[in-house]
């Protein structure tokens, strides 16, 4: 019995592996794109306002502002996520000494980049990729968005 029950589970999970292609660098996002999505949830923010765009950036997540590995998350400068394209469970909760597997606050990084140049790249740090589901390290373009907020896409790079 035990060896069938193996057997069945073997047959349903190895072809997942077979089929699989491998992760490559045309499956990820780029710098530029990172920025052009961030421009364009900035832009969807004026034009929509903050509610509608953070569900849009949340509850959408394969529209314009989710691309592979790319997608929007926002923070206010308290640390509380606002909308998060690769895992809704993280909006509403404050994030703010989050670290990395090295230690790094991230979030606080990145709010006090927006904060003293209003927009730019902050990294590296490790984060899992979405795609790959693996830790890897990433950057984060960040534009400052409504109030005291930010708006951010990441782009990541394959650890060797």
């Amino acid at each position: 019995m035990k060896l069938s029950i193996a057997l069945a589970l073997a047959a349903v999970t190895v072809p997942l592996f077979v089929v699989s292609p491998a992760f490559s660098a045309a499956d990820r996002g780029t710098d530029a794109q990172a920025q052009e999505m961030v421009g364009k949830a900035v832009a969807l923010i004026k034009s929509a306002g903050p509610e509608k765009a953070y569900k849009a950036f949340t509850d959408h997540p394969d529209g314009a502002f989710k691309d592979r590995d790319l997608y929007v998350f926002v923070y206010d400068f308290d640390g509380l996520c606002l909308a998060q394209g690769a895992n809704a469970k993280m909006v509403g909760k404050n994030l703010m000494i989050i670290k990395d597997v090295d230690g790094t606050e991230f979030i606080r990084g990145m709010i006090d980049l927006v904060k003293a140049k209003k927009k730019g790249w902050y990294g590296p740090y490790k984060f899992n990729n979405v795609e790959t589901k693996t830790i890897e390290s990433k950057r984060s373009y960040c534009e400052q968005g409504s109030g005291d907020t930010m708006v951010c896409v990441g782009t990541h790079v394959a650890t060797k």
